[in-house]
């Protein structure tokens, strides 16, 4: 009778067998060690006269004033360009595999940018020249940036190049008291300011574009706009007194609001939401020439997001942590204190810009179809997003741009087609971008945007009639009081979702 071979026996003739296995085959043993993060060449104090930091990642708002408050702490500091289709090539030749557009874009455009100095004649580059940008973690390639830059840089050649990084965690950052970038809370205070300036100028471009008479002139104003303001935050000025001066400026462009145009929100990953180059293929201004107002996304709304997460997680420990209360108590200033400030520069622009959107809202909305404690890129924020702008009626459409396989927001649009048909006037796109594919993603933008251009001019066709005027004489009123023809007059929101339809609603009386 066969002996059976208890489980020690077995495991030690498997160790065995695989041993002759690996000495047939040639194969020896090699030692593992865990991974360590790579120890980073310290940016010192003492090269801050000599070093310029290179950033990118954000619309040109919001990068220009950055750089201009970045100045005024004694930081030289220069924006990377726009990342083009040649960017994205680079970064997928340094890059590995199966990463996702916002790496390809961003380390290609770094290395095309640090080659281009190469070219130039320009030495110790290494030395001269560090890249600062934000560190994650979670469901989400975004974490692995870091180490793609890291090999992307040694690859092309800049081995000991510097790459800085904002960590989430404190415990992981490489830093000592002689570190060059201090994130302290004046450096936080003052980037805070230049992303709210930036989302303001975005929005006021954004509204006042679509209806300028004369074309072009909304872009002139905003370049002297971001030179203006830029030089509030470079030479420490009053902001608030700065927005006055912009709001003047803006208050000359002359418009038409009776144009019908449909309004169509922007949503998705962070990068891909926020870009304004061969990225998201241009959209925002694409969606403009094809006779859209679009609704972009301040960054101001991720801001303010992560506080009132971090709070939602205190919050729910709190039951069995009682050591929660402090930390809920500053979260919720801190999200009072933000809005406060992001309102207070509204006010110097007579509230032309709208305001934050509720976040517990937003949550609520999103709760019944997405567990708001899940993290990962922009967490549930897509879905509530997607029902607000469509229960609430501020925009006619939605479309949510996104890196091809992108995680998060791949869960999301799953989610997404419950959404939709939950909410039958809803109009929704998703938009993978890959670099390749403009031409397919717009002719499906091109589609759904036909039928918001039906939705808009529906709503205007009742609304004329509800009110028994026509669109001519709403037309030959206007153009006898020229208040309607300013572009930071606030147009009071009476009906419907379309800027033409709130002005109809709020002089159809006063024409008849």
């Amino acid at each position: 009778m066969a002996k059976v071979m208890d489980k020690h026996e077995i495991e030690s003739k498997t160790r065995e067998y695989a041993e002759r296995l690996r000495d047939q085959m040639g194969l020896q043993h090699r030692a593992t060690t865990p991974f360590e993060k790579p120890f980073e060449r310290p940016w010192t104090k003492a090269e801050i006269e000599t070093t310029t930091v290179l950033f990118g990642g954000l619309t040109l708002a919001h990068e220009e004033l950055t750089a201009n408050a970045m100045r005024g702490m004694g930081y030289k500091i220069q924006a990377l360009p726009v990342p083009d289709l040649e960017a994205l090539q680079i970064g997928k030749e340094y890059g590995n595999r199966g990463q996702c557009n916002p790496t390809y874009f961003t380390v290609g455009s770094l290395v095309q940018y640090l080659k281009k100095l190469e070219a130039q004649g320009e030495t110790d580059i290494e030395d001269r020249y560090v890249f600062v940008t934000a560190g994650s973690c979670g469901p989400c390639r975004f974490g692995m940036y870091e180490a793609e830059y890291r090999q992307a840089l040694r690859d092309s050649g800049f081995g000991r190049f510097r790459v800085l990084i904002f960590q989430q965690a404190p415990e992981t950052e490489q830093s000592t008291e002689d570190t060059a970038l201090e994130f302290s809370a004046k450096f936080g205070l003052t980037l805070l300011r230049a992303f709210i300036l930036g989302d303001m100028l975005n929005e006021l471009g954004y509204k006042i574009r679509p209806y300028e008479v004369n074309k072009g002139d909304t872009d002139r104003v905003m370049a002297e706009a971001k030179e203006l303001l830029g030089t509030a935050l470079r030479e420490s000025k009053s902001v608030f007194l700065g927005l006055r001066k912009v709001k003047k400026m803006f208050n000359s462009i002359e418009v038409d609001m009776t144009r019908v145009k449909p309004k169509v929100k922007i949503t998705g990953e962070f990068w891909a939401q926020t870009t304004e180059g061969d990225g998201n293929y241009h959209m925002f201004r694409w969606l403009e020439s094809e006779g859209a107002e679009v609704l972009v996304e301040p960054i101001g709304t991720w801001i303010e997001y992560k506080i009132w997460i971090a709070r939602h997680h205190a919050e729910k420990e709190f039951a069995t942590n009682k050591d929660k209360k402090s930390m809920i108590r500053k979260l919720k200033l801190a999200q009072i204190g933000f809005r406060m400030w992001h309102n207070f520069y509204r006010m110097a622009l007579g509230f032309k810009t709208d305001p934050l959107p509720n976040q517990a809202k937003l949550a609520e909305y999103a709760t019944a179809y997405y567990n708001t404690h899940l993290g990962g890129g922009e967490g549930h924020l897509e879905i509530g997003k997607n029902v607000m702008a469509t229960k609430d009626k501020h925009a006619h459409m939605v479309i949510s741009l996104k890196p091809f396989g992108c995680m998060p927001s791949t869960m999301s649009d799953g989610v997404q087609a419950r959404v939709v048909a939950d909410y039958k006037d809803a109009i929704f796109i998703p938009i993978e971008t890959s670099g390749d594919g403009e031409v397919s993603a717009r002719s499906r933008v091109q589609m759904k945007l036909y039928e918001a251009k039906k939705k808009a001019r529906a709503e205007m066709d009742e609304l004329l009639e509800a009110r028994g005027v026509t669109i001519e004489q709403v037309q030959s009123y206007v153009g006898e009081h020229p208040k309607y023809a300013n572009a930071m007059w606030k147009l009071p929101e009476h009906h419907g979702i379309s800027s033409a339809a709130n002005l109809v609603a709020e002089v159809a009386g006063r024409v008849k």
